[in-house]
Formats: structure tokens, sequence, C-alpha cells
């Protein structure tokens, strides 16, 4: 199974791809796509979408993986990165691929044992659990591996029936 993970923002969303091999997951790759601040929301969203579009089309995921809107002090980041979100959704559903949702504590407490560990735990742990050799950077693609090796984590036995 083939699953892109999306840590979804209005400046920058990373993604990261996973090969679900029960027990043993993949990271295939990983990056981030990003608009210009001086862009208009429209162009900025649209232009996300396309980048999003481009990723389905050269992956062909089985699933993707968001992150769950759980809690913003900052509405306009909220609205933003909702925003995000439903451009990302409006390409899933075109394409008919599933999305689930796990929430930021969810993520940390399978990647971690902790569920408010802090990104550099995250981040730490990522880099040992995949033997990733330099940080992946900027933190929206380390929130977007953690979260497709979380879900990963989460269905490794569903082979099994």
């Amino acid at each position: 199974m083939i699953i892109l993970a999306i840590d979804s923002g209005i400046e920058r969303c990373g993604f990261a791809l996973f090969q679900n091999i029960p027990g043993n997951p993949k990271l295939v790759d990983s990056g981030l796509l990003s608009t210009p601040k001086t862009d208009s929301i429209e162009k900025r969203l649209s232009n996300l979408k396309k980048g999003f579009d481009n990723l389905l089309q050269k992956h062909k995921p089985n699933l993707v993986i968001m992150e769950s809107l759980f809690f913003f002090v900052n509405k306009k980041t909220f609205i933003s990165v909702a925003q995000s979100q439903g451009a990302l959704l409006a390409s899933c559903g075109r394409d008919l691929i599933s999305v689930e949702f796990l929430t930021p504590l969810q993520i940390k407490q399978i990647v971690t044992g902790y569920g408010k560990t802090d990104k550099k735990g995250v981040e730490k742990m990522i880099m040992m659990l995949l033997d990733i050799k330099v940080a992946p950077k900027p933190d929206d693609v380390v929130d977007a591996i953690a979260a497709g090796y979380a879900y990963c984590c989460l269905h490794k036995f569903d082979h099994i029936k």
C-alpha cells in the first residue's frame, strides 16, 4: 500500500510518501510544497492544489493521511490550514482516494511514546526509527513523515485477518 502523508498549511505543506510493508514502513520520498506570502489566497490555494495533484499523479497513493485540526490558538492560522486541507481534500475526492486523519497527540504518542513530546523529540525519533542521517527540514516535512509513520504503525497488522 502506498501512503501519502500531508502536513497541511497555506505557506508550507510538508509531504511524505510511504510504502507500507506490514511491520516495516519504508519512507520513499518527502518534501515541501510552498506558496509565496505575496500571492493572493486564491492563487496560493490553486498552486497548492496543483502541486498536490502532481504528487497524486506521480505516486498514485492508495491513501492520504492528514493531521486533524485539533487545536489552534491563532484563528487566522486555523482558517488557512483548514482552507489548504479543503483544496487537498478536493483532489482526493476527484481521484477517489480515501483520506484518514490522525490527531497530533496520536502521532506523537505512536512515534515517541509520549503525546506531548516537542518537535525536536519527534524529529529525533523519526530519524532513529527510519534511519535518516540528515534531519528533514523544515518542521512541516518532519510532521508529515511522523504522520505517515504513525499511520503505518497503527495498521501494521491489517494484513492478518
